[in-house]
């Protein structure tokens, strides 16, 4: 038995943690809960995840919930990976600033975006601003690039970079060159080819 049990289901954020999981390279036990059985709202979930969201995962006992929070935690764990910066390293804060942006401006703005949500007259109420501050301010995070650590890919251009390719896929997020050419390089990565292979 793996360490980590990931609850997921294909069709939902659950695949950003997979990514991860693969780019890791650790053992894990994978628990696909079907939404059309109402898997994630059982009570045995529940008691996971008081949401009825996924994904989760369970670490030797440690329940992590949120897709951010979780691509944190486990690149912490799992530090000989190299997908995090040490606590005492430079580039850790603009690693942190990225993931948690991704998660609190660039997710939201996409999601109002596809669902076609009229702008709000006062854009500080947002937490992104607005649409177009947001996109520049994705495009100057993968700038110059490859990553967004420079030279260094981490658990940031996993979580990052799945905002970006699902964006595009659900034609949310403008097409920019520098966002199709990230997104190229990520889908190139073994982990990417492994995680799209196993979902054929």
């Amino acid at each position: 038995m793996a360490d980590i049990t990931f609850y997921t289901n294909p069709m939902s954020r659950g695949r950003i943690v997979h990514y991860l999981l693969e780019e890791l390279g650790v053992p894990y036990d994978m628990k696909i809960l079907d939404f059309e059985k109402g898997e994630h709202k059982a009570p045995a979930y529940l008691k996971i995840n008081p949401m009825g969201k996924v994904p989760a995962i369970v670490h030797r006992g440690v329940v992590v919930t949120e897709c951010a929070a979780i691509c944190v935690y486990l690149a912490d764990v799992y530090a000989k990976a190299g997908l995090a910066p040490a606590l005492d390293d430079p580039q850790r804060g603009t690693y942190l600033r990225w993931i948690f942006f991704g998660a609190g401006c660039v997710e939201p703005a996409l999601v109002d975006k596809m669902f076609d949500r009229p702008p709000v007259e006062r854009k500080g109420a947002l937490g992104y601003g607005s649409y177009g501050d947001t996109l520049n301010a994705l495009e100057a995070a993968i700038t110059p690039g490859p990553y967004i650590l420079g030279d260094r890919f981490s658990a940031a251009d996993v979580y990052v970079g799945s905002q970006i390719q699902w964006g595009m896929m659900v034609k949310s997020l403008e097409p920019r060159p520098k966002f199709q050419q990230y997104a190229e390089r990520l889908a190139a990565r073994p982990a990417m080819q492994r995680l799209m292979k196993g979902a054929q």
